[in-house]
Order: structure tokens, then C-alpha cells, then sequence
């Protein structure tokens, strides 16, 4: 039973990392309907950003700060030069162009700072273990379910409950009527992109010391994020939070009890869920 409890754990910590990556490809896939293969890669960048921030200052709490902000501004000024001259040409282009992108800072981050990965250790409190309900288990990997709980939170506050949320879904919806209501929706779509590559930057700086950071880091991650908001449902909040904790726990037992066969289950819990319900778990229909 402890085991059990163990890998639950460990399920549950995947899949907070798993919600902070897919929860920025939400917004600019489900939400802005624009198919961005170089979203790992922010991710990445953020790993290896918060690597040198480490290094120089040895504070988590700086690099978490530092990092998606540089992340925003690099994801705003991809969608304002890059993306925005494509996106008329429909997902071919968007496809082309990003996965050119991801190749080009793939490579710049093995030129920079090498092909091996890199170790990144913290002290202080969260380098330690607790005792909970028996076991002894790591309190970063608790930091790491605890920080994505904090921004779905936030993230749900703000697409809800205030007018820049109300403003993005209405652009979403019907992009026309909201520019005629005097709103700059080009704008509003490059700060949403910037912000999704803030999301995925800070999954990357948690993902420093939970994971090893390297240059590889983006295609672990890329192919199940993709495989969330599918399962979850294109654009869908909620969708990305039950299929994180689903893939999360699947990945954590599949580990456990069919190792060779742990990434299989996945993509099968996604055909499962494609046959049943092709629009995902709390997508919504296309009429």
C-alpha cells in the first residue's frame, strides 16, 4: 500500500507539471486555434534559463520570475514577426514554420550550452523530505503539484471572472464584432501567445530540478502535452486538468506495473477516448 501511495504521488506530480505545459498550448491551440510545435521548446528555454539564473543567484524564487517574463516577451515576438504572417495560410504553414523554430532552438541551445544534460540542485527547504501519512516523500515534487494547482487556479480566475477574460473568448468566438467594438484583437491574440509561452517557460523552471534538463526535454513532454488537450478537449480548461491527472497517474502505474508497455497506454487511453467522444472529455462539438 505505501508503494501504491508512492506512485499516486508521483502521478499526481507528473501531472501538475503535464497541466503547466498543456495549459499554455490550450490557449494558443484550443483557444486561438493556432497549431504551435515549438511550445516544448519555450519550455526548454525555460529549464535551461532558470539554469543560469541559478547559477548566478541561487534563488528558485527569482528564476520563477525571470524566466516566464523573458518567455512572454520571446512568444510575443514569435506570434507578432513569425506566426502572424502565416496563420491565413491555415495549420500547413503554422506546422512548417514552428516545427522550423523548434529545430532552430533545439540546436542553438546544444551550441550554447552543450549536449549534455545538466543537473540542477536547490537547497533549503524544498531539497528536503517530509513524512506523509507514513512515507517519506520529496517536498519539490509536492512544490511542483502545489505551483500547478496555483496557476489553474489563477488561470481560471482570469479567463472567468474579469474583462480580459471575457475580451479573449469573445475574440475566439467571434474575432470580427469584438475589433468592432474598438478592441485590438491582433493584440490581444500576441499578449495570449506570450502568455502561453510564460506557461510553458515556467514549467520548465519547475521541471529543472523535478527532471534533468537537456536538450531532449522538449520532445519528452511535447507529444503528451498534444495528447492532453486532445483527450481534455481543444480549448477547454477543465479537459486540461483531467486529462493531466489521467495521463499523469497512467503514466506513473503503466511505469509500475507494465513498464515496457507505459507509453502505449496512453496513446490508448486517447484512441479510447477519440472512438467514444471525438471532441475529448469536455470539448464541445463542432457543429
Amino acid at each position: 500500500m505505501e508503494q501504491i501511495f508512492v506512485f499516486f504521488l508521483h502521478g499526481l506530480a507528473y501531472a501538475g507539471l503535464l497541466f503547466l505545459v498543456s495549459s499554455g498550448l490550450t490557449l494558443v491551440f484550443g483557444m486561438m486555434d493556432v497549431l504551435n510545435f515549438a511550445h516544448a521548446s519555450f519550455y526548454m528555454l525555460g529549464a535551461y534559463f532558470s539554469y543560469m539564473v541559478l547559477m548566478m543567484t541561487g534563488h528558485l524564487w527569482l528564476s520563477m520570475l525571470i524566466c516566464p517574463i523573458l518567455l512572454f516577451v520571446i512568444g510575443a515576438l514569435v506570434e507578432r514577426f513569425l506566426l502572424r504572417k502565416v496563420h491565413s495560410g491555415g495549420h500547413v504553414h503554422e506546422l512548417l514554420l514552428t516545427f522550423g523554430l523548434a529545430y532552430i532552438l533545439g540546436e542553438s541551445v546544444k551550441w550554447i550550452w552543450g549536449n549534455y544534460p545538466l543537473s540542477i540542485t536547490i537547497g533549503g527547504f524544498l531539497s528536503e523530505s517530509i513524512n506523509l501519512f507514513g512515507v517519506t516523500y520529496p517536498v519539490y515534487r509536492l512544490f511542483v503539484l502545489l505551483s500547478s494547482i496555483c496557476v489553474g487556479i489563477a488561470m481560471a480566475l482570469i479567463l472567468y471572472k474579469t474583462r480580459l477574460g471575457i475580451i479573449i473568448r469573445a475574440a475566439v468566438n467571434d474575432r470580427t464584432m469584438v475589433n468592432a467594438l474598438g478592441i485590438n484583437v491582433p493584440l490581444v491574440f500576441m499578449g495570449v501567445f506570450g502568455f502561453g509561452a510564460a506557461l510553458s517557460g515556467l514549467g520548465g523552471v519547475i521541471a529543472g530540478p523535478f527532471l534533468t534538463t537537456s536538450p531532449s526535454m522538449a520532445d519528452d513532454i511535447l507529444i503528451n502535452a498534444f495528447v492532453v488537450i486532445v483527450v481534455g478537449g481543444m480549448g477547454s480548461l477543465l479537459g486540461t486538468v483531467a486529462a493531466s491527472l489521467l495521463i499523469g497517474e497512467l503514466q506513473s502505474f503503466g511505469v509500475l506495473l507494465f513498464p515496457k508497455f507505459s507509453m502505449a497506454l496512453i496513446f490508448l487511453l486517447m484512441a479510447v477516448v477519440l472512438v467514444v467522444k471525438p471532441s475529448g472529455l469536455f470539448g464541445v462539438e463542432q457543429s
